[in-house]
């Protein structure tokens, strides 16, 4: 993991910088396993700055929330870089943002941090539950090393780890202004084991699957308030003229939204994670979306969100495309 003195007397350099406005990174939460966002505007905030296996958020969404209220008569708009510390999923999401144009390259500063893997804070939790007070964890091998109450406790890191992160090919930021530490090189492949399985299940098999995972949902939307790729300015379930998803709580609309959503992320979601993380009814949403990738990169040779030069999937075509769902 990255030396966390590098990465505070970076952040302290950027935040010192006329054309910086702010630096979004990571501090330790205020209990047990939480680490939660932080964002530094002055050199003294930077020193509030970690980054542990627990770092697990994708901080890309929050380029996607500042809010830009109306200009005042006669006032300029602020158009400062934006300084963000990511992790190699991170970074993808953050060139899938860069390639729709939802920002423009000039107004970020990347500051990239090669990842080993992050816990799973559901695995931690349930593994030691009602912990309250602050944890320290640090990397050791192929160990996690956790501090609880002053005594240290040494896990495997194969049970804590994000299963995402078992699977990553790209745990180095494929885009990055500064790089922390030396590059992670990946020689793991996404095999799609879990989705092969499911595919060849008979059709009534897999509904049941999926219709047992859906009837879960509460609608909470947290999914989309955690995504960075869900940046439209009104989502199609908050619209009511015309309402095209009912507000319901059952099978029919919970399917119906959790399928919009995935084929909105059709080419676009950079496996983070982030959606399965933050449902709190525990459905397999990263399965839906690995669904999708796999298809697509099957039929388009397509990968999201590792070349910045390269057109999003949706907005390009090749002659060699196959035009079989063509009518």
């Amino acid at each position: 993991m990255v030396n966390e003195k590098q990465l505070r007397d970076e952040v302290k350099k950027l935040v010192s910088r006329d054309d910086v406005k702010y630096v979004i990174g990571y501090e330790q939460g205020t209990y047990g396993f939480q680490v939660t966002p932080s964002f530094a505007f002055t050199p003294e905030e930077a020193e509030r700055f970690i980054f542990s296996p627990l770092c697990a958020n994708n901080l890309s969404v929050y380029l996607m929330l500042e809010e830009k209220p109306p200009l005042r008569k006669g006032e300029k708009e602020d158009t400062r870089k934006v300084g963000l510390v990511v992790k190699g999923c991170d970074a993808r999401a953050v060139v899938q943002i860069l390639q729709e144009k939802g920002l423009k390259r000039e107004s970020l500063v990347i500051i990239g941090v090669p990842c080993t893997g992050v816990i799973d804070p559901k695995k931690i939790t349930v593994k030691f539950p009602h912990q309250i007070k602050p944890v320290d964890v640090r990397e050791e091998g192929n160990h996690y090393v956790l501090t609880i109450n002053g005594k240290n406790q040494k896990i495997p890191k194969d049970e804590l780890l994000f299963e995402k992160c078992k699977q990553c090919e790209y745990p180095t930021p494929v885009i990055h202004d500064v790089l922390l530490g030396d590059e992670v090189k990946s020689t793991k492949k996404e095999e799609y084991k879990e989705i092969k399985t499911l595919e060849k299940k008979a059709l009534k098999e897999k509904w049941e699957f999926w219709s047992k995972a859906f009837d879960r949902c509460i609608r909470c939307y947290a999914c989309r308030n955690v995504c960075p790729l869900c940046y439209c300015k009104e989502c199609i379930v908050d619209q009511l003229s015309p309402q095209w998803i009912y507000r319901s709580v059952n099978r029919s609309e919970n399917t119906v939204w959790n399928l919009i959503r995935a084929y909105h992320l059709a080419g676009r979601c950079s496996g983070c994670g982030e959606c399965e993380r933050a449902c709190p009814m525990n459905i397999p949403l990263t399965m839906l979306n690995k669904k999708i990738e796999k298809d697509i990169k099957e039929l388009f040779q397509y990968v999201a969100g590792v070349n910045l030069e390269e057109k999003p999937l949706l907005a390009m075509f090749k002659p060699n495309d196959t035009e079989d769902t063509i009518l």
